[in-house]
C-alpha cells in the first residue's frame, strides 16, 4: 500500500514496478475454441458466456497474430503514451491446441517490435507440462503471465454454470505451475446464482491459498446470446444481481479477506451496452466505480488483507 498510495495493490503500479513505465495490452483473438463448446467436455459453453463482450474491434481471428498486434499497436500509439506492449491472448481458451501450433503463435507475437511479453488467458483443465516448461523458458527473456479462469471456488456453482471443471482441478493446475518464472493470475465472477455473501467472501480466502500474483474480479453480468440470458428471462428471481452501491460496499469488504501481496488487476468488467441485459448501473464507467471503491475503503478504514490470516 505504501508503494501505490492505495489501500490495495493495483495493477498499473505492478506493471510500472516491472517495466519502469506504462505498458499497454493488445488483445488478440486467434480463433481458438473451448472444450466446453466443441463437445470435448460439453456443448454451449459456460452459461454466462458470450465472448464478444470483451473483444475489441481489431480482434478478428481471420487476421494473423502479427497483423492484429500491429493494428493494435498503431491504435494505441496514436495517444503517444505507450512504447511497450503485451500480447494478450484473450478470447476463449488460449492453450487449447497442440504444442507446436501454440509455440509458433506465441513466438510470432514476441517477434513483433515493441512487444515485450505475453498474457495468456486459459482454463485450468487445458494446460500441459510441455506448455508450462516452454513458458518457463520464455520467461527468462520476456514478461509472461498465465491467467486461469477460476470463476468460482464453489464446486456446486461450477457445476451449475456448466464450467465442466472442478475447483480441485484448479488447485492442482496452480500447483503444477507454481515456482516457475512466469506470473500466475486468476479470474473470478462475483454473484453467480446460489452464492450468498458468506460463500462470496470465502472466495477471497480460497483464492489467497493459490500461488497467484494477480487477480481479476468482476460482478456477474447477464449478456445477450448466453444460456444465462434465457435463464434470467424465465426466472429473474433466482438471480441476486449487484447494484452499483452494493458492489462497491461488497468489494471494500471482500479485499480485506484477500492475501495482501496479490495484485488486484481489475474490480469490474464492463460489457458492451448493446449486449448487456442486466444489471445496468446508469452509465457508470469502470474508472468511476474504482474511484468510489477507493473512497469507500478510505471511509470504512478497510484495506487489502485486513482480515486475512495465514
Amino acid at each position: 500500500m505504501q508503494i501505490t498510495g492505495k489501500r490495495y495493490l493495483d495493477y498499473s503500479s505492478f506493471i510500472k514496478l516491472n517495466f519502469g513505465e506504462r505498458v499497454q495490452k493488445i488483445s488478440l483473438d486467434i480463433g481458438f475454441s473451448c472444450p466446453n463448446r466443441d463437445g470435448t467436455k460439453g456443448f454451449g459453453g459456460c452459461t454466462y458466456c458470450n465472448n464478444n463482450t470483451f473483444n475489441p474491434d481489431y480482434c478478428e481471428p481471420q487476421k494473423s497474430v502479427k497483423t492484429q498486434l500491429e493494428q493494435g499497436i498503431k491504435f494505441f500509439s496514436r495517444k503517444g503514451k505507450n512504447n511497450k506492449f503485451l500480447a494478450y491472448f484473450q478470447a476463449y481458451t488460449n492453450t487449447y491446441s497442440d504444442f507446436e501450433s501454440l509455440k509458433q503463435l506465441y513466438l510470432e507475437a514476441l517477434s513483433v517490435p515493441k512487444v515485450v511479453g505475453l498474457v495468456i488467458g486459459t482454463r485450468p483443465d487445458c494446460i500441459s507440462k510441455e506448455i508450462i516448461e516452454f513458458l518457463d523458458e520464455l520467461s527468462k527473456s520476456y514478461f509472461i503471465s498465465l491467467e486461469f479462469g477460476v470463476e468460482s471456488t464453489n464446486e456446486a456453482t461450477l457445476l451449475k454454470v456448466n464450467r465442466c471443471h472442478t475447483f480441485e482441478e484448479t488447485k492442482a493446475t496452480f500447483n503444477l505451475c507454481n515456482n516457475k518464472g512466469f506470473h500466475l493470475g486468476a479470474h473470478i465472477i462475483l454473484g453467480l446464482p446460489g452464492e450468498n455473501k458468506e460463500a462470496l467472501m470465502n472466495h477471497a480466502l480460497e483464492l489467497s491459498k493459490l500461488p497467484i500474483s494477480t487477480l481479476k474480479l468482476h460482478h456477474l453480468q447477464i449478456v445477450k446470446n448466453s444460456v444465462m440470458a434465457v435463464q434470467y428471462k424465465r426466472n429473474p428471481e433466482s438471480f441476486n444481481l449487484f447494484t452499483a452501491e452494493d458492489y462497491i460496499a461488497f468489494i471494500s469488504e471482500f479485499i480485506t479477506y484477500l492475501r495482501p501481496d496479490i495484485v488486484v488487476e481489475r474490480f469490474i468488467s464492463e460489457a458492451p451496452k448493446d449486449l448487456l441485459i442486466a444489471p445496468k448501473w446508469g452509465g457508470l464507467k469502470n474508472f468511476e466505480i474504482v474511484a468510489k471503491i477507493d473512497k469507500n475503503l478510505q471511509s470504512s478504514d478497510n484495506w487489502q488483507g485486513k482480515n486475512w490470516h495465514n
